[in-house]
């Protein structure tokens, strides 16, 4: 059975509503009955399909749950809590500096090339040490490591904002969850590049993102438009995307190799959707002369905004096992009387308690080529 496992007190909020309607496309997909809310199975009886709302975090958790391998649930499972963050993306200030159990340096190494030029402290101090350091290149961008959807951001450009950025900030809270400190981009184009197995098959899908407005006027996420092909990342270097979307899917899949190599060693690691966010621009402040710097923000090890297009080209593989290309799209549109495409398929339509009126939305975009 399908489960939308939903964190305490969310079930009415978007974020819940939406989790449990991707819960239920996810069991019509595998062919599941869709049983709600988790609750551990009776004595004796199967391990359900779980549809987490955060990546689990521990084996001995993951275990509890049933869950062993890509088959059992629709998200990932990570060693530590950390991990499933954008904490990991960056270095640490110098060798030794403060860092929660579990941190891997090796990760580090192998990703920074395909990461921004940034660090990640976990002490007021040392965010300090980080921010200095580039902010001498241009504005920096202090970033929370567990906020979703371009919230629990601020950028800096020069020392007096940044020690009342600084001064905002919880010490313990940086100290228990990190803070990203990074080269801030001008007007940067973001790609999404992930992939998704499910039920047997495998789809991986590179695209961009969006931005809108909310009801308070914050620029957030506004939704994704994917290319979805049949096969895992190697098949995405088989179609014919221009560099700048091949040089994504490259960084994304080094960022990906380097947490399975360093974080999933004998941690029970297990990733069955992933979603990596890869950045291109020109750094702000114009210090670099015109250079383009690129690379991954963040990793998403879980349902996120683009899982109603990839469970909608998911379906559209599975009816049609000649097809090799999907275009789908989500949207997330504030306020009322919003239009929804007839052809689309709603997985929020309503009034959150925090953000207000919002619609989420999937559809397969006309221009999809079942020939590609």
């Amino acid at each position: 059975m399908a489960y939308g496992c939903e964190t305490l007190g969310q079930a009415d909020s978007h974020h819940g509503m939406t989790l449990a309607n991707i819960a239920r496309k996810v069991a019509e997909i595998a062919g599941l009955p869709y049983a709600g809310g988790y609750a551990p199975p009776s004595a004796g009886g199967p391990p359900p399909y779980l549809v987490p709302a955060q990546s689990l975090v521990g084996r001995e958790l993951a275990t509890r749950l049933g869950v062993q391998g890509l088959d059992d649930l629709f998200g990932g499972v990570v060693p530590y809590a950390f991990v499933a963050t954008k904490a990991i993306t960056h270095g640490l200030v110098e060798p030794g500096a403060a860092a929660p159990r579990g941190w891997s340096e090796a990760f580090v190494r192998r990703a920074v090339g395909a990461t921004l030029p940034g660090f990640t402290a976990f002490s007021v101090d040392d965010a300090r040490i980080a921010a200095r350091r580039l902010l001498v290149l241009g504005p920096v961008r202090l970033k929370d490591t567990g906020g979703v959807g371009g919230l629990g951001q601020r950028v800096v450009d020069d020392e007096r904002a940044l020690e009342q950025a600084l001064a905002a900030l919880a010490p313990e809270v940086v100290e228990r969850d990190g803070l990203v400190v990074e080269r801030d981009l001008r007007a940067p184009h973001t790609y999404s590049v992930g992939k998704v197995v499910l039920a047997g098959l495998e789809a991986s899908y590179c695209g961009t993102q969006g931005l809108t407005e909310n009801n308070r006027g914050q620029k957030v996420y506004g939704g994704s438009t994917l290319t979805v092909v049949r096969g895992g990342f190697d098949a995405l270097l088989q179609h014919p995307f221009d560099a700048r979307i091949i040089a994504a899917v490259r960084a994304a899949m080094v960022y990906h190799e380097a947490a399975v190599a360093c974080y999933g060693e004998g941690g029970g690691m297990v990733l069955s959707r992933c979603n990596y966010d890869v950045a291109f621009g020109a750094p702000a402040g114009g210090a670099d002369g015109g250079q383009v710097l690129g690379g991954v923000l963040e990793q998403s090890w879980r349902v996120g905004g683009a899982t109603g297009a990839e469970l909608l080209a998911l379906a559209a593989l599975r009816d049609d096992p000649g097809r090799t290309r999907v275009l789908a799209s989500t949207r997330e549109v504030y306020g009322n009387d919003v239009r929804v495409p007839d052809d689309a398929e709603v997985f929020y339509q309503g009034e959150d308690r925090h953000v207000g009126p919002l619609t989420k939305y999937a559809r397969l975009e006309p221009e999809s080529d079942g020939n590609a």
